[in-house]
């Protein structure tokens, strides 16, 4: 896999500048401008795909598209050489800023678990978040520029809130919240080891959200705050990111969603395509692993590859999400896109799974995900087909910022690239 370099860029004294780790500081300095000339644009919009087209930074949006424009007095230039741009890449629905070391739990911030009330929906693992976490350059090197933070389930199948975040360095969300509820196999063992316990545990805990049943009795699941914020996803004000695989239980999921008037989408998946016609008209979007093939579990009986394609071939909106471990491996979120377009993926659909369809599900597709003026300059050049795991981010920028393409993982394998001297050992750590 070809190295990173900024040298074929105009503009490529970014290194020769000792740009260090973004931080809040740095971020809240406006910008310089950048004139990003002859690259093929993706925008992943109305617009499509521009050939030989000019991309305009300026305050940190994008206030240009075209051919030839004009550069600013002292913008940067940087000659595209006909390379694509698209948007920054959508990370999938991670924990990344939420865990450093899986293993280690004072690391690990993702879930709740109060086994006297497993049920809490107010639970938010935003404000865990660590933006200075080393897994946000690595993730951000690789293109990816924004992720929704999941709430993994504790003691209990509704795991709480997540949110969008940036990989820019900036700490807080932004959008929406998303409430995070799983309702698989694995989600009845914590909710009475059976899924329609889980439905029972559900409709109850709307009974007391809305006021069929009386907040104080001894049989109550949810407190005053759990109310409170379940309350506002019933009424519209977020996603419900469900967490489901089998036919059976999706087919369960859209009647519940119609009837309660809520927002809903799947995180999983594996037998949806069974159900396209139903999604697309209940207009649920879809975060795939297009991976997953064989059977994981019995709920993944019916798993394809083609499952991305069936359901984007029906009307769906499809995104792109990682089964295994998302945070330390979201690199591989570019891989997952590339295989569902082998596998008769549309290519414009791949690119759309991984920028327009999860910032426009996740309620930030007015400054996400797309590449249009006025919308944030969340943008990556690269080195060839982003779909292409051989191909590489060669620069990000984020809200106008050239990022440090530079990440633990970069420095330890320069590090250790070096000549080992005559000790033999590699060059030794300094500060």
């Amino acid at each position: 896999m070809a190295l990173r370099r900024l040298s074929a860029f105009a503009g490529g004294a970014l290194l020769a500048a000792g740009l260090a780790w973004p931080s809040a500081p740095a971020l809240a300095q406006a910008p310089g401008a950048v004139l990003i000339r002859n690259a093929t644009v993706h925008t992943a919009g109305a617009q499509g795909t521009l050939h030989d087209t000019d991309v305009l930074i300026q305050g940190g949006t994008i206030r240009a598209i075209g051919k030839a424009l004009a550069a600013p007095a002292g913008a940067q230039v940087v000659d595209a050489a006909g390379r694509p741009l698209t948007p920054a890449l959508f990370a999938g629905i991670t924990g990344i800023g939420l865990e450093e070391v899986s293993g280690e739990s004072p690391t690990v911030d993702n879930a709740v678990s109060l086994a006297d009330q497993p049920l809490r929906p107010e639970f938010d693992v935003t404000l865990a978040y660590n933006p200075a976490s080393v897994l946000v350059p690595v993730a951000r090197v690789e293109g990816l520029g924004f992720t929704l933070l999941a709430a993994n389930a504790g003691k209990g199948f509704v795991a709480g809130q997540g949110g969008v975040v940036r990989l820019d360095g900036s700490a807080d969300p932004v959008g929406p919240r998303a409430l995070f509820v799983g309702l698989d196999a694995g989600a009845a063992e914590l909710g009475g080891k059976s899924r329609a316990s889980l439905w029972m545990l559900l409709e109850q805990m709307i009974a007391e959200t809305r006021g069929r049943m009386p907040a104080d009795s001894p049989h109550a699941l949810l407190t005053p705050a759990g109310r409170a914020t379940l309350a506002r996803y019933l009424n519209g004000q977020g996603r419900i990111v469900v967490r489901i695989d089998r036919a059976a239980d999706i087919r369960q999921l859209l009647r519940w969603a119609e009837r309660e008037r809520v927002r809903v989408a799947i995180a999983g998946g594996a037998e949806a395509w069974q159900l396209a016609p139903q999604i697309a008209q209940a207009r649920v979007p879809v975060f795939v692993d297009a991976l997953v093939d064989l059977p994981a579990s019995f709920d993944q009986i019916g798993a394809t590859l083609r499952n991305a394609a069936l359901l984007q071939a029906a009307g769906v909106e499809v995104g792109f999400t990682q089964s295994g471990d998302a945070s330390h491996n979201a690199r591989k979120v570019r891989q997952l896109a590339g295989n569902a377009v082998a596998n008769g993926l549309p290519w414009e659909a791949g690119l759309a799974g991984l920028t327009r369809v999860p910032a426009q599900a996740l309620g930030v597709g007015d400054r996400l995900g797309s590449i249009a003026v006025g919308r944030s300059a969340d943008l990556v050049l690269w080195s060839g087909d982003p779909l292409d795991v051989i191909n590489t981010a060669q620069q990000v920028w984020l809200g106008g910022h050239a990022m440090p393409m530079r990440s633990r993982q970069t420095e330890l394998r320069d590090r250790y690239l070096q000549g080992s001297g005559e000790s033999g050992l590699p060059p030794a750590y300094s500060r």
